[in-house]
């Protein structure tokens, strides 16, 4: 069932980018003048089709991994002498720029919209209070306390765990001091604190911000109640129940959940004697966790099992809702953090600040896109905003064969006052090619690697 989920999510997410962007360019070519011949969401055999009034075709096709518009244009074939003003190598140099630029700039527009949205219906979120330091830790160096609630980073507010992560990540590589404000309790003035890092999060895969200044989110106790489980797995095959707590491993009484995790992990095909409570009934099961290999001579425990939700008390709610004005600063200032992040992380990845492993692909997307989708509207929607501008900067990039590539031959057109050459192009196709088809192959393998 997850990997229907999975499956699901990916071909709605990856069909809305791709129609918004390929529509972008549809929309300005129409309105400056250019045939378009094809309107394509995905590549491969057809699967639907139509022709409207224009003599454009509209086809949904097979393997939903793209997409394009295809234009009249001279250099592709033929074209009759009384549409030659309608073939897009005919237009002029800016009305091309509009027309290419017009792919990625929908993306931005979709991640707007899709902020907006989710400013005006509203946000609960948690308030970011630490719960512990780690000793000699950066944040135990800086002077940060468990019982704090961090209020900005980086001179920059923030009102969760998530906007701290984010600052966090776009610190990546900075060596001295890392200024974080924070405040003992609600009504409290906050201070600052300098944390000191060298190098930071450098090379790390994948990058873990908090726990690398030694900071710990509080969380309300959470008692080791089941509250998922999944089919097949150690847990449901013991006879576990939803609604199970486990009270004692191997006679040694657990605490809460991450107690309890915390001894399934450390026990990696070793059978476990658990004491459950289950309606008032003390039960023995006993319940061998499964292998899951990490890396070479390393292994965790696994029984698949999932914990009860608890609730967090009111004082520590923070919603987040703007009205329809505000919203539209608020979504425009959110997508410019993101590509301002994503470029960002792009320059780390080239110098080396960041590992290339942590390039994504079709199947780490289709797991996170069926993730959110299950965490719900709200997660799936950011999700979808966030990779809507992963698409429209890596679109912009200038390298041949993507729309940033086209874009730097048309400026080199209006520098020079002369197009490109054929040859200049065709050489510079081959290297996009070879440099997109790379990025590809290594985004596959790291997903492979995730998945094994």
């Amino acid at each position: 069932m997850g990997l229907i989920q999975n499956v699901l999510a990916v071909i709605v997410v990856l069909g809305l980018l791709i129609t918004f962007h390929e529509f972008g360019h549809f929309w300005v070519a129409r309105r400056c003048g250019v045939k378009v011949l094809r309107f394509s969401v995905g590549f491969g055999k057809p699967l639907w089709s139509r022709r409207d009034r224009h003599g454009t075709e509209f086809v949904v096709a097979a393997i939903p991994l793209g997409g394009y518009v295809k234009m009249l244009d001279e250099r592709e074939g033929p074209v009759d002498p009384a549409e030659r003003q309608q073939a897009f190598n005919n237009k002029t140099v800016w009305q091309r720029i509009a027309v290419v630029a017009a792919g990625p700039l929908a993306n931005f527009l979709l991640a707007i919209v899709a902020y907006w949205a989710l400013f005006v219906a509203g946000t609960t979120t948690v308030a970011p209070v630490i719960g512990s330091v780690t000793p000699d830790s950066p944040a135990s160096r800086g002077g940060l306390e468990a019982g704090q609630e961090i209020t900005a980073v980086r001179g920059e507010a923030v009102r969760s765990w998530d906007e701290i992560n984010l600052k966090l990540v776009a610190a990546i590589g900075e060596s001295g001091e890392l200024e974080v404000q924070a405040r003992d309790e609600a009504t409290a003035d906050p201070r600052t604190y300098r944390l000191p890092v060298e190098e930071w999060l450098v090379r790390q895969d994948p990058p873990r911000p908090l726990p690398s200044l030694g900071l710990t989110p509080w969380q309300p106790e959470i008692p080791a109640v089941l509250g998922q489980l999944v089919e097949g797995e150690a847990a449901a095959e013991a006879g576990l129940q939803v609604g199970d707590e486990v009270v004692a491993v191997d006679g040694d009484p657990v605490t809460d959940w991450m107690a309890f995790v915390d001894r399934v992990r450390a026990s990696p095909g070793e059978p476990l004697d658990l004491e459950v409570l289950r309606d008032d009934e003390r039960l023995s099961i006993t319940v061998t966790p499964g292998r899951n290999e990490l890396e070479e001579g390393v292994a965790i425990g696994y029984i698949g099992a999932g914990v009860e939700a608890v609730s967090w008390p009111d004082e520590y709610r923070r919603e987040i809702r703007y009205g329809p004005v505000a919203a539209v600063g608020q979504s425009l200032a959110r997508t410019g953090e993101m590509t301002v992040l994503t470029l960002g992380a792009i320059r780390k990845m080239v110098v080396g600040l960041i590992s290339p492993s942590n390039l994504s692909g079709p199947i780490t997307i289709a797991r996170i896109s069926g993730d959110s989708a299950r965490a719900g509207l709200e997660s799936f929607v950011s999700f979808l905003a966030y990779l809507s501008i992963s698409l429209g900067v890596l679109n912009l990039l200038p390298i041949p064969v993507l729309d940033g590539g086209h874009l730097l031959y048309y400026l080199l057109e209006v520098v020079r006052g002369r197009p490109v050459s054929e040859q200049a192009q065709a050489v510079g196709l081959r290297i996009g090619l070879a440099l997109v088809g790379t990025l590809m192959l290594m985004a596959l393998y790291f997903d492979l690697m995730r998945l094994w």
